[in-house]
C-alpha cells in the first residue's frame, strides 16, 4: 500500500468520495469520531482562513478596477438576496444532519422540497426585480437581480448533498469546495472586470461560485435522489426545519435592530462607528466559533443516545472554544486602540470604546452560543425556536434601553443583557440533556482565570514601556499569548486537549479503507 503522505493531497481528497453504502448511516457508526472531529475542525478553520486570505488581494485588485457604483449595484441586489436566502434551506439540511436514522426516500423527498422552495424563491426575486429597480431608481438593477436569482436555485440543489457530507463529517471535502468556488469566483470577476464588464463581473462571479459549489457537492457525495414520495416520515423533519427557520427569522431581525435604531435615532456617523466595532470584533471570533459548531453538531447528534460520551464531547468542545476565544477577545479589548488605528486608520478612533464594551459581551456570547448546538443535536427544535423568541425580545429591549445614552449606552445595555440571561438560558437549554450548568462553567471559566496573570503582565509591560510602534505592539502580542500559554500549560485538560489534537492530526493510511472510500 502506498502511504497517503506520498500522494498528492488534492488527489487523495478527490478519491475520498462519500461511499454510497454508508450514505444514510451516522457519524458514530464509522471509525474514529474524535479524529474526524479534529480533522474536520482544522479543515473548517483552514477554509475560513483561506477564504479570508484570498479575499484580501482580490478585493484590492477589484477595488482598483471597479468603481464604487459597480459595488453599489451589487450591494443593492444583495439586500434582497441575503434576506430570502434564509428560507431556501428551510432548516431541512439540519434535519438531515441531526436525525438518528434517515433513509434514501426521506432525503430524496427533502431534496425535491429544497429544489421546489429554491425555485419559488427565485421566481419571487424575478418578479420583484422591477420593484427593487424602481425603489432605487436604477433601471439596470432589474437585469442584475434577475441574473443573481439563478444562484438561489442552483445552490438550493446542493443543500441535501452538503448535509450528507456534514452528517458524515467530510469537512475536508466541504472546505475544498468552499475554497475552490471562491477562487473561481474571484478569478472570473477579476478577468471580466479587466475586460470592462463593470458590475457584471461581480454578478457572473457570484453565479460561477454557486455553480462550482453545487458541482463539487454532487461529486463528493455521489448520491442520485429518487422520486418525491408520500408517507416517508418527513413530517417531523419538516417541523424541525420550520422551527429552525423561525429561529433564524427572529434572530435576523434582532441582530439588525441595533443598526436600525442607531441609524434612525442617533445618526449615520454613530452607526458607522457602532457597526464597524461589531464587525471588527466578530470577524475573528466567528472564524473560530462557527467551524467548531459545524463540526460538533453531527458528532453530538450521533452521541445523544450515549449521555456519558455526549457530555465528554461537549466538555471538550467548550474547553477548546474557551481556550482560544477568551484570550483572543481579551487581547482585542486590551489592544483596541492600536488595532483600530492600525487596521482602519485614525478617523475610526471613535470605535474603540464601543469595541471594548462589545468585547465583554463577546466574552460570554461566543462560548454560550454552544447551548444552541445542544438543543439542535437533541432535536429540541421547538424549545430552540422559543429560546430565539425570548432572546430576540430581550436583545431588542436592551437596545431601546441603551439608546438614550448613545452608541456606548446601546453596547453597555446589550452586554448587561448577555450576562443577565446567561444562567436562566443555560438552565432552559440544558434541561433534559446530559449537559449541566456546572459542566459549562467548569469548562469555560479556567481560561478566563488563566488569562488574568497574562493581562497583568502585559499591563505592567505597557506601563514600563509606552512605545506605540508596530514593534512594541508585536512584542505585547507575544508577551500576552506567551504568558497565557505558559500559565495554561499547568492545566491537565489543556495538555490533554493538545495531545488529542496532535494524535488526531496524525495521518492514517488505512483510514480511507475503514471509512469506505468510493473510488
Amino acid at each position: 500500500m502506498v502511504p497517503v503522505s506520498g500522494k498528492c493531497a488534492v488527489w487523495v481528497l478527490f478519491m475520498n468520495r462519500l461511499n454510497r453504502d454508508i450514505l444514510f448511516g451516522s457519524a458514530s457508526s464509522e471509525i474514529g469520531l474524535a479524529r474526524k472531529s479534529i480533522r474536520g475542525s482544522m479543515a473548517a478553520v483552514t477554509a475560513q482562513a483561506a477564504q479570508f486570505i484570498l479575499r484580501i488581494p482580490a478585493t484590492l485588485v477589484l477595488a482598483r478596477i471597479l468603481s464604487p457604483t459597480d459595488y453599489g449595484m451589487m450591494a443593492m441586489a444583495m439586500i434582497v438576496l441575503n434576506f430570502v436566502q434564509m428560507f431556501k434551506d428551510a432548516g431541512l439540511s439540519m434535519a438531515t444532519v441531526q436525525q438518528e436514522n434517515i433513509s434514501h426516500h426521506q432525503v430524496s423527498t427533502l431534496f425535491w422540497l429544497n429544489a421546489l422552495i429554491s425555485a419559488l424563491i427565485a421566481i419571487v426575486v424575478l418578479l420583484g426585480a422591477p420593484l427593487l429597480s424602481l425603489f432605487f431608481k436604477r433601471p439596470e438593477l432589474t437585469n442584475v437581480t434577475v441574473a443573481l436569482a439563478a444562484t438561489i436555485f442552483v445552490s438550493g440543489l446542493a443543500i441535501q448533498h452538503q448535509a450528507l457530507l456534514r452528517r458524515h463529517m467530510r469537512f475536508q471535502a466541504l472546505a475544498f469546495t468552499q475554497i475552490a468556488a471562491l477562487l473561481v469566483n474571484l478569478i472570473i470577476s477579476i478577468v471580466l472586470a479587466l475586460l470592462g464588464f463593470r458590475y457584471w463581473a461581480l454578478v457572473v462571479g457570484a453565479i460561477a461560485h454557486s455553480t462550482v459549489e453545487t458541482f463539487l457537492a454532487f461529486y463528493f457525495c455521489p448520491w442520485v435522489p429518487g422520486k418525491m414520495q408520500k408517507g416517508t416520515g418527513v413530517r417531523g423533519m419538516l417541523k424541525f426545519g420550520g422551527h429552525l427557520t423561525g429561529f433564524n427569522f427572529v434572530n435576523y431581525f434582532a441582530r439588525n435592530a441595533d443598526n436600525l435604531l442607531v441609524g434612525k435615532f442617533i445618526g449615520t456617523e454613530a452607526l458607522g462607528f457602532y457597526s464597524k466595532a461589531y464587525q471588527m470584533l466578530m470577524l475573528p471570533l466567528n472564524h473560530i466559533r462557527l467551524p467548531l459548531d459545524q463540526v460538533a453538531l453531527p458528532a453530538l447528534s450521533s452521541l445523544r443516545d450515549d449521555p456519558e460520551r455526549y457530555a465528554r464531547y461537549y466538555q471538550r468542545l467548550l474547553e477548546v472554544s474557551a481556550l482560544v476565544i477568551i484570550p483572543l477577545t481579551l487581547y482585542c479589548a486590551l489592544e483596541a486602540d492600536f488595532l483600530i488605528t492600525f487596521l482602519l486608520g485614525p478617523k475610526w478612533i471613535g470605535t474603540v470604546a464601543v469595541f471594548r464594551i462589545l468585547a465583554l459581551a463577546g466574552l460570554v456570547q461566543s462560548v454560550a452560543k454552544t447551548r444552541g448546538v445542544v438543543l439542535i443535536s437533541h432535536g429540541y427544535s421547538v424549545r430552540y425556536f422559543y429560546w430565539g423568541l425570548i432572546n430576540a425580545t430581550l436583545t431588542v429591549f436592551s437596545f431601546i434601553v441603551g439608546l438614550p445614552y448613545g452608541i456606548e449606552g446601546v453596547a453597555i445595555a446589550y452586554t448587561i443583557e448577555n450576562y443577565v440571561i446567561l444562567l436562566p438560558s443555560l438552565a432552559y437549554c440544558f434541561h433534559g440533556t446530559p449537559v449541566t450548568i456546572a459542566l459549562f462553567f467548569r469548562s469555560s471559566l479556567p481560561p478566563l482565570f488563566t488569562a488574568m496573570p497574562a493581562i497583568a503582565v502585559i499591563l505592567l509591560v505597557r506601563k514600563l514601556q509606552s512605545g506605540y510602534s508596530i514593534f512594541w505592539h508585536g512584542l505585547f502580542f507575544c508577551i500576552f499569548f506567551g504568558s497565557y500559554l505558559l500559565f495554561s500549560w499547568r492545566r491537565r485538560s489543556v495538555r490533554d486537549s493538545i495531545a488529542l489534537i496532535l494524535s488526531g492530526l496524525r495521518s492514517n493510511p488505512d483510514e480511507k479503507l475503514k471509512n469506505g472510500v468510493d473510488g
